[in-house]
């Protein structure tokens, strides 16, 4: 299984707005300078992170992107399904009548069962949480790198 990277790179993003959540919003621009990622690139990631209701955006001099809701009300499935659709790690896992095998596939309920225990810890864990993470291991390190 692999993470796109514009799941990586959207995880990085909210974790930039989870930053300075009680200040401000951010400009694109300043988030992609300091992940050192494409900003026409992270305009496309937060289209659906828009849609999906986890940041917002302002117009304006003082606009930018900030969260929606608080880290702590933001689970990291929100953000991985806003990105990359579905947590299904099979195509047939979500549409078996597109495989001709699925009724007699052995290893279909393996893959959905590891899917839903994916999906049931990324539901587990918050933005909030992820950012603490990240404070712990600066804080080892002596470096502090979202």
């Amino acid at each position: 299984m692999r993470v796109s990277t514009r799941t990586r790179y959207g995880m990085r993003l909210m974790m930039q707005l989870a930053a300075v959540y009680d200040n401000h919003q951010v400009f694109l621009k300043d988030i992609a300078r300091a992940e050192n990622v494409s900003e026409k690139y992270l305009s496309q990631i937060v289209i659906p992170l828009r849609v999906s209701g986890l940041i917002n955006s302002f117009r304006g001099a003082h606009g930018g992107y900030a969260l929606a809701r608080s880290p702590a009300q933001i689970t990291l499935r929100e953000i991985v399904v806003a990105l990359e659709g579905n947590l299904y790690l099979l195509n047939c896992a979500k549409t078996p009548e597109r495989c001709d095998r699925s009724s007699a596939c052995v290893t279909r309920a393996l893959w959905n069962e590891l899917g839903e225990m994916i999906a049931g810890w990324l539901e587990m864990k918050t933005l909030a949480d992820l950012m603490n993470h990240a404070f712990c291991c600066a804080a080892e390190e002596n470096s502090y790198v979202i």
